[in-house]
C-alpha cells in the first residue's frame, strides 16, 4: 500500500487584526486629502503640520498620561528618529508641491513602496517573502496607473521633483524605524514623543521657509485639530501593529492610500479615467498577492 502524495499548492492567510487596522488607519489617510487640499487655501503647510502634530502629541499626553512615568531613554530616542523621519516625510512633500504639480508629486513619493522592501532586507537583516516582493511589484505598478502616464515622462530631476524624492525616503525611513523600535518600546509613550518632534520641527522651521502665522481662520483651526486627534490614532495604530508585521508587508497594505483618497474624491464629486481605475484595482490585487504563501511540493516517499 502506498501513501497517496502531498500535493503543491498555495493558501491566503487570513488578515490578522493588526492588518485590519492598518487597512482601516489607510482609509482614514485617504479621506484627509479633499481636507488638507482645502485647508492649504487658509494657511501655510508648516504651520498645518505643526498644529495638527502638537494637537495630536498633546492628544495622545491626555490619552496616554498614566504610561509617561516609565519613559526610557531608549524610548525617547526612538520617538524622536521616529518623529524626525514623519517631519521630514511632510515637509520634502510639501516643498516639492510648490513647484510640481500633484501627479508627479503622487508618483514620486510612491517610490517608498518599492524602497522599504530593499530598505527592511539591509537595515533589519530580513528578507521579504517572494510573495510580499510580487505584491510590492504589483501596488507600485498600479500606483503608476493611478497618477497616469504624464507623471512619469514629466521627470526631469528639477528641484521640486528632488525634494519629493527625499521626501518618499523619507517616509520609506519611518516606516523602517518603527518597524526597528516596535517590539522594545511602549507605543503609547514613542507615539507621544514622535508626534510632539514632529510638529515642533514644523513650527521651528517656518522662519526658515519663510513662513508666517496665518491670519485666524475657523478652517484650519477645526481641520488642525480633527486631523490631530486622526494622528494620533493613526500613529499609535502603526507604531503598535508593526509589532507583528513586517514593514514589507505593511508598506503594501499603505499602497492602497491614493484608491480610498480616489473613492472619497469620487462621492465628492470629482471622476477618476479609466487607467486610474484599472491602478486602484491593481493596489488591492497586490495586496492580496502578498497574502498568499506558497507551499513546496513534499517528496513522494520511496518504496522498495
Amino acid at each position: 500500500m502506498t501513501n497517496m502524495p502531498h500535493t503543491s499548492g498555495s493558501h491566503a492567510r487570513v488578515l490578522s487584526k493588526q492588518e485590519i487596522i492598518l487597512v482601516l488607519i489607510t482609509m482614514l489617510w485617504g479621506a484627509t486629502f479633499l481636507i488638507i487640499h482645502h485647508t492649504m487655501e487658509h494657511t501655510g503647510p508648516l504651520f498645518f503640520v505643526g498644529v495638527r502634530f502638537i494637537t495630536a502629541g498633546l492628544m495622545s499626553v491626555l490619552l496616554f498620561r498614566k504610561s509617561l512615568g516609565g519613559m526610557t531613554r531608549y524610548e525617547l530616542k526612538a520617538g524622536s528618529m521616529i518623529g524626525v523621519g514623519v517631519f521630514l516625510g511632510y515637509t520634502f512633500q510639501t516643498l516639492g508641491l510648490k513647484t510640481i504639480p500633484s501627479s508627479q508629486s503622487a508618483f514620486i513619493t510612491a517610490l517608498y513602496v518599492p524602497m522599504v522592501p530593499f530598505l527592511q532586507w539591509a537595515v533589519l537583516r530580513r528578507r521579504p517573502h517572494m510573495m510580499s516582493w510580487v505584491g510590492v511589484l504589483v501596488a507600485f505598478v498600479g500606483l503608476v496607473c493611478l497618477t497616469g502616464p504624464d507623471a512619469v515622462s514629466g521627470l526631469s530631476f528639477s528641484p521640486g521633483e528632488i525634494a519629493t524624492l527625499l521626501g518618499a525616503v523619507s517616509i520609506a525611513g519611518e516606516i523602517i524605524l518603527i518597524s526597528r523600535y516596535a517590539v522594545r518600546v511602549d507605543s503609547r509613550r514613542v507615539t507621544i514623543v514622535q508626534l510632539l518632534v514632529a510638529g515642533l520641527l514644523a513650527l521651528a522651521f517656518m522662519p526658515v521657509a519663510g513662513e508666517h502665522v496665518p491670519a485666524f481662520s475657523w478652517v484650519w483651526v477645526v481641520s488642525g485639530v480633527g486631523l490631530g486627534v486622526m494622528s494620533a490614532v493613526i500613529q499609535f495604530a502603526m507604531n503598535w501593529a508593526q509589532k507583528t508585521i513586517s514593514a514589507t508587508r505593511a508598506t503594501v497594505i499603505y499602497a492602497g492610500e491614493p484608491v480610498w483618497a480616489g473613492l472619497v474624491g469620487r462621492m465628492a464629486g470629482e471622476r477618476l479615467p479609466p487607467l486610474a481605475m484599472v491602478g486602484a484595482g491593481l493596489i488591492v490585487l497586490g495586496v492580496l498577492a502578498s497574502e498568499i504563501r506558497l507551499t513546496r511540493r513534499k517528496k513522494e516517499p520511496e518504496f522498495s
